[in-house]
């Protein structure tokens, strides 16, 4: 019997975790991508784990990992570009560092492995491929324009390669999260308690307040989609689409 096999970059946490969790549970193998061994240890034993080094700012990390992905996997059953960075600041004080940094981390890592992956899949006729995007590649949002900015690139590079490679068995999707309760969340109520004055759990309702539902998205919700998609049989025909999961923020 054929393993199935997913590479999940940024693995180690958060949403990546939850994604590499929901894989694990069913028995596939996953490759999880990561900067630290150490982030990914707690999931060896939840199944047929395996780790590769992986710093998403850095091209040579990227290809040597894509080059270790082709030479030990082979043909992957999906790929899940996860790993993402945010940085918040008015257009005046975001640097030129900040933004190729973000569209390094955001687009450029998810581009040079579809690039180089997705060879396998269309040899293979099949794949599935699933880019972690956000709200912020469907909506402006103020003092994150680097941020929003990578997250449209990767919609849009989403959809050019859905169609580019529709006609040889591989989909390709974006997973659009809103407020998602992981580290990044908590570096956002560190912000606002800081700059504010507020309390934690203040900081915490006033996130909460821009959601209809009044929570965070949880990280084992957008693992159950991107799962789905890279996984059901139902999923086959669903390509080049993005798939908002934002308890109702962008309705």
């Amino acid at each position: 019997m054929t393993v199935k096999q997913v590479a999940i970059t940024g693995a180690g946490r958060g949403i990546g975790r939850s994604i590499a969790e929901r894989f694990l549970a069913e028995g596939w193998r996953v490759w999880a991508l990561a900067r630290q061994e150490s982030s990914v240890e707690p999931l060896r034993s939840r199944g047929d784990l395996h780790f590769v080094s992986f710093d998403a700012a850095e091209e040579r990390s990227v290809m040597a990992a894509a080059l270790k992905l082709t030479t030990d996997a082979g043909h992957l059953t999906a790929l899940v570009n996860n790993a993402g960075i945010a940085i918040a600041a008015p257009l005046h004080k975001t640097t030129t560092e900040e933004f190729e940094r973000t569209m390094r981390v955001n687009v450029s890592a998810p581009f040079l492995l579809m690039r180089e992956l997705s060879g396998a899949m269309v040899k293979a006729g099949h794949g599935r491929i699933v880019n972690i995007a956000s709200t912020a590649a469907k909506k402006g949002f103020k003092y994150t324009s680097a941020y929003c900015a990578s997250k449209h690139a990767l919609l849009g590079l989403t959809r050019s390669l859905a169609l580019e490679l529709a006609p040889k068995g591989v989909t390709v999707n974006a997973v659009c999260p809103g407020w998602t309760d992981t580290d990044m969340l908590q570096a956002s109520v560190d912000r606002i308690a800081q700059t504010t004055g507020r309390s934690q759990e203040e900081a915490r309702e006033a996130l909460a307040k821009l959601n209809p539902m009044h929570r965070a998205v949880k990280p084992e919700e957008v693992a159950e989609l991107v799962f789905f998609l890279s996984a059901s049989a139902a999923a086959a025909a669903i390509t080049g689409a993005d798939y908002t999961i934002d308890g109702g923020e962008t309705a």
